[in-house]
Parts: C-alpha cells; structure tokens; sequence
C-alpha cells in the first residue's frame, strides 16, 4: 500500500523505496487519540493505512472547528509545525480505530541530504498541499454547504457515514439540524 503510494510518483527505484519504508514505524491508534496536539510540537509525517482522522482548532471561546478530513492512503502532518519547528496551530485526532505507517523528520531531513529526488518529493508534496488548501478555500468561499457535503459523499462514500455529525456540521460551517435537513434532501 505505501510502496505503491511511492510508486505513484513515478520519480523513485525500487531500491530508494525500500530504502525510505525501513524508516517507517507502524503506529495504532484508538478512536479519540491524537496524532498531534494543538500548542505542541510535531516532528513526524504518517500515511494512513485504514482509520480516518479529523483535523482541527480551538476558537477562543473553546469551540473546536474541524476544517479537514484524512482518509485511507493520504499522508498527515501539522504541516505548519513539522515545516517550522514550532508549536502545533491544529490538532489531528483519529475518528475510528486507525493504523499509521509514521516517519519522523530528522530521518526525511536525512534522506534529502543523501539524495536530491527527496526534495523534489517533498517540493511535489508542498504543492499537492497547496492545491488542497486553495481548493478548501473556495469550496467554503464558492459553494454552498448542500454542494460541500455532496462533494464529500461522493469522493469519500464509505468514510461519511463514519464520522460523527457534529464533525461534519463543523466541517461544514453549519448546525448538525442544518446538516441533518440537507442529508434528507440528498438522499430523498
């Protein structure tokens, strides 16, 4: 599974693949548990074996806003942390019982400086987050909350039903009674 993730690429040999899935650990978690916590560093990158994960923040007055889903075969960081150094703007918590391929950045910091087809990996990563980022953007600044949920139950039919609906309320921008009333059309 994660061997044809790099496969997929289509820049790496086989030997640069086996090489980099030696450095990968196999890490559980349970339904609830973090991958990363807001406030607090975050040094590793995963790729999701099976699980899903809900990522999100804390407002000020102590609501949790889910802005993004992780499904089977992506990758996971807090980005932001796993670039800078620094503290964790979100937090990544598993939604069902998950299992991770996790690789921590000092071992990708490594392979970047023994050869250069890392940082063109890490470059075609960078942009995929881009990409996804500029499409979240204008899915909530362009579409409405009926269109969003539908575009999520068609790209990700068998996780949905998977998540709790407060998260996809959430996620969404709207109150679970709102979310409900729109699942009825859809499925009506």
């Amino acid at each position: 599974m994660i061997a044809a993730f790099f496969r997929d690429f289509g820049i790496f040999s086989e030997e640069e693949i086996a090489q980099v899935l030696q450095l990968f650990t196999i890490r559980k978690l349970n339904k609830g548990e973090y991958f990363a916590r807001e406030h607090e560093k975050s040094n590793e990158v995963a790729f999701i074996r099976s699980g899903i994960f809900r990522s999100f923040y804390t407002t000020p007055n102590g609501d949790d806003i889910t802005y993004c889903f992780r499904f089977p075969n992506d990758l996971m960081a807090a980005y932001s942390s796993f670039i800078t150094g620094g503290p964790s703007v979100e937090a990544i918590q598993a939604i069902v019982p998950t299992e991770l391929y996790v690789i921590q950045k000092n071992k990708l910091d490594q392979l970047v400086l023994e050869k250069p087809i890392w940082t063109m990996f890490l470059k075609i990563i960078a942009e995929q987050q881009y990409l996804e980022l500029e499409k979240r953007v204008f899915q909530l600044q362009k579409e409405t909350a009926a269109q969003r949920y539908a575009s999520l139950l068609k790209n990700q039919p068998e996780f949905i039903l998977q998540i709790p609906l407060h998260y996809l309320a959430s996620y969404l921008g709207i109150t679970q009674r709102h979310l409900s009333r729109i699942r009825k059309e859809i499925t009506s």
